[in-house]
């Protein structure tokens, strides 16, 4: 492997310019460790053609669950082997009498616990939903199932997506594959680790601020934050109603791509979501060896002046200097842009979203929503079914939306915070209107210890700033590892490109292009790699 201060070699054979997904033997199960651009492809490749059987693939991915879960601790919630065992038998019956399946057929997906299933708890990391099992699926977990989708269980969070490690999850803390000493990020810390170990093909989870990028980072995975309406937000748990999105993560750009493919779309379960017709993002990843020796000739790349100075790791640095290199060889012009209202960001996103938060989660009452604790009048029912079953961030970012939406205050802190946003907005269309996309780091350190910072928050706010700015400007943005601090017995350093509204589709061809002519990478921790 190569440092990260080598420059990543572009392989220019064009020979050489290979789609293994297409055209090597298949992955028949997770323990193999050679990189892929796509599980997804391969194993339904090798489904059609009964080289291997979904029970067969289903197998081997709940033995490695089973194996590395007390290590790791990504999953809240398993499903029985013998349900899932009894889809994947159901899903062979149907290919053995040569019917029809979905294009996720015999996929094993792991889902974010804030994301509603009928069938698994959905508890949100918290303890005041406890043993909840919603009466129906989210859309996306909907659509999920109707694609052939086999849903393994359900990954650790932090507490209603409240945090950047998944030390706040009321029920344990995640650990990194790549360092089991470290974070995972957060919030989607469970389904980042999940993938990373592969313990399941791809998951799901939510991204309000940064929590499928930031973990994806981490863990050395791929992680998709859409536009915000391309995915229906009916069935997650509301945190920060116009931050929200429902993300994506898979081991590479076309497993996330093609599980944004099947659960895009406008849902009349959800009036944000979008009318705006959905692409074959499939239609990207294309064998390598029928683009040019520079796929990405013309591609104009703006990087983000102020994300790669004070405050960010150097190692995080020399990395993403790497892969703006290897992209200025795959033929792209790069040039650097200056967002004055980029630090701006990171307060303005905590106004906000602690406002919208004191706003949902007030039905968390125990006697609308949530476990009750018995009190002798409604006033103490409500503040000790709060008090047991809150934890502590998340009663201190009601207490911060509350205080900040209150008479008085409401000019200074909320209104403010929305006219910033509206410059931030603004600012990012500018300059996506003179690029096609944006670079800069996914987060300014790679991971730390468990611990670290939990006691300073304020430590652990900051490590949004990458990442906050997108969701208020509500643009959709990749983020795919791109080197490793320290050499290659580091972490993994994960890069952002950022998109314009409903472009997901540039994003996903410019990371697969760049994914796979990434030489002399291997993005697989050694928990697994050296099985």
């Amino acid at each position: 492997m190569l440092s990260s201060a080598q420059t990543p070699r572009l392989l220019r054979s064009p020979a050489a310019l290979t789609f293994k997904c297409l055209h090597t033997s298949p992955i028949l199960t997770p323990a193999s460790t050679s990189p892929s651009p796509s599980q997804i492809l391969t194993n339904r490749k090798a489904l059609l053609s009964r080289q291997t059987s979904a029970v067969d693939l289903a197998k081997s991915f709940l033995q490695r669950l089973r194996r590395h879960e007390p290590q790791i601790s990504s999953f809240l919630y398993v499903s029985p082997d013998d349900i899932v065992l009894k889809q994947a038998e159901e899903l062979d019956n149907r290919i053995k009498n040569n019917e029809e399946v979905g294009p996720l057929a015999g996929v094993l997906v792991g889902v974010k616990d804030n994301i509603c299933t009928r069938d698994m708890p959905s508890t949100a990391g918290s303890r005041i939903l406890e043993n909840y099992r919603p009466p129906f699926d989210a859309t996306a977990v909907r659509k999920l199932r109707e694609m052939g989708a086999i849903i393994i269980g359900k990954t650790n969070l932090d507490e209603f997506g409240m945090g950047s490690t998944t030390e706040g999850s009321a029920y344990q803390v995640t650990a990194n594959p790549w360092d089991l000493s470290r974070v995972p990020g957060g919030s989607s810390g469970g389904s980042a680790a999940a993938v990373s170990a592969r313990q399941c093909t791809v998951a799901l989870g939510s991204d309000t601020g940064g929590s499928v990028r930031q973990p994806a980072s981490f863990c050395g995975v791929v992680g998709l934050k859409p536009t915000y309406g391309r995915v229906s937000r009916y069935g997650l748990v509301a945190y920060a109603s116009s931050l929200d999105v429902i993300g994506c993560f898979g081991s590479s750009v076309a497993d996330a791509g093609l599980l944004l493919n099947s659960i895009s779309g406008f849902d009349n379960f959800d009036a944000t979501s979008s009318k705006q017709e959905v692409p074959d993002y499939a239609s990207q990843f294309v064998p390598l060896d029928y683009l040019e020796s520079k796929p990405l000739k013309g591609l104009r790349v703006g990087v983000i002046h102020e994300t790669l100075g004070n405050g960010v790791d150097s190692e995080v640095v020399s990395s993403v200097r790497s892969a703006i290199s290897h992209l200025e060889e795959l033929g792209c012009t790069v040039s650097e842009v200056s967002l004055p209202s980029f630090s701006l960001g990171l307060p303005a996103y905590y106004i906000l979203a602690s406002s919208e938060s004191s706003s949902n989660l007030s039905r968390y009452d125990g006697v609308r929503y949530g476990n009750q604790v018995f009190g002798e009048e409604l006033k103490s029912l409500y503040g000790d079914s709060r008090a047991e079953g809150l934890g502590s961030e998340v009663k201190m970012r009601i207490l911060m939306g509350t205080y900040a939406l209150s008479a008085g205050y409401y000019d200074a802190y909320y209104k403010r915070a929305q006219q910033v946003r509206t410059i931030i907005r603004n600012s990012f269309k500018d300059a996506l209107d003179k690029n096609d996309i944006l670079i800069s780091p996914a987060a300014p350190s790679v991971a730390y210890k468990i611990g670290e910072k939990k006691n300073d928050p304020l430590a652990m706010y900051s490590g949004d700033i990458m990442t906050v700015n997108v969701n208020l400007a509500g643009l959709p943005a990749l983020v795919l590892p791109c080197g490793y601090d320290g050499g290659s017995a580091g972490m993994p350093v994960g890069i952002q490109m950022i998109g314009a509204a409903f472009d997901e589709e540039k994003l996903l061809k410019i990371g697969h292009i760049f994914e796979q002519t990434l030489e002399g990478y291997s993005f697989i921790p050694p928990l697994v790699a050296d099985e």
